[in-house]
């Protein structure tokens, strides 16, 4: 008998399986939504429904970059123990998805979910990952995806750190040579900025930190003559917190990175990523 959409989509909410699994199941029952259920069992597959509400907050952070340095793709793959983020099937099934963000150039997760899997068209993403939470036990969770493409005259490095815990991609001018890309990127997963530069920053960032300081300095019965000046050194002290160029190198604290940049032919950096593995499933539970 003919399966339609409809059927497919029911067997699917009842059991998690994968779209193609499910129309595989449904046309071996000949179209029976019972007996297709008992097939997916068989196999595994409907484990997939009770595992996806599992909280997955282990994994690693993937990322691939094109042998020409002009794409790069990163994703966050969550999973519930470091046991199964360790095992070669895992980490290898979160390469081919960075691989494929890169290729694709797509940096929205339920999109990349609904693109056909590189390795196998005839399923999606999202039924891939299905399929991987029945075979390896565990929920697994893409939670975030990213991508960049360099601008003329720019290439992109990366850095992964702790085996995946932390990733990092970086746009960067093409005369900058590989130890200050790598540099640059480590300087991103340690410090933790959040723009390149202080042009970068929100007015509304810059005016709520101006204001926090200056009713911390009239509270402390500060004369009004000083209090504008202890916020401009405030201001300038949340800047080398959260912008990468004015932050201290965290190979020589005595400079700002803007200072190692000039003294490397004067690379500059456009623009980042940086993926710390827990923040991307934290931020789909709220």
């Amino acid at each position: 008998m003919a399966i339609s959409a409809g059927m497919v989509k029911e067997l699917r909410e009842k059991t998690g399986a994968g779209m193609m699994d499910c129309q595989r199941a449904l046309q071996e029952a000949n179209g029976d939504m019972e007996e297709a259920i008992k097939i997916l069992r068989k196999k595994g597959l409907s484990a997939a429904a009770k595992k996806a509400g599992r909280t997955a907050k282990d994994g690693l952070v993937a990322i691939a970059v094109a042998e020409d340095g002009r794409r790069a793709g990163m994703v966050e793959l969550n999973c519930e123990t470091d046991f199964v983020a360790r095992t070669e099937q895992y980490q290898a099934f979160a390469q081919a998805l960075a691989d494929q963000v890169a290729a694709d150039g797509i940096s929205d997760v339920e999109k990349v979910k609904a693109t056909r899997y590189a390795a196998d068209p005839l399923h999606t993403v999202g039924d891939v990952i299905g399929s991987q939470i029945a075979t390896i036990g565990e929920n697994i969770l893409l939670s975030r995806v990213g991508f960049m493409a360099a601008a003329p005259g720019m290439k992109i490095g990366s850095y992964l750190h702790m085996g995946g815990k932390i990733g990092v991609i970086v746009e960067v001018s093409d005369a900058a040579d590989d130890e200050t890309v790598k540099d640059v990127a480590m300087q991103i997963a340690a410090a933790e900025p959040r723009w390149v530069t202080s042009n970068e920053v929100p007015a509304e960032a810059v005016n709520e930190e101006r204001e926090i300081a200056k009713a911390q300095a009239a509270a402390s019965g500060k004369p009004e003559q000083v209090i504008e000046k202890i916020a401009d050194g405030k201001v300038a002290k949340f800047y080398e917190q959260v912008c990468l160029v004015d932050q201290p190198f965290v190979k020589d604290p005595a400079k700002k990175v803007s200072a190692v940049l000039a003294e490397r032919g004067g690379a500059v950096v456009k623009g980042f990523l940086r993926f710390k593995l827990g923040e991307g499933a934290a931020a789909v539970e709220k």
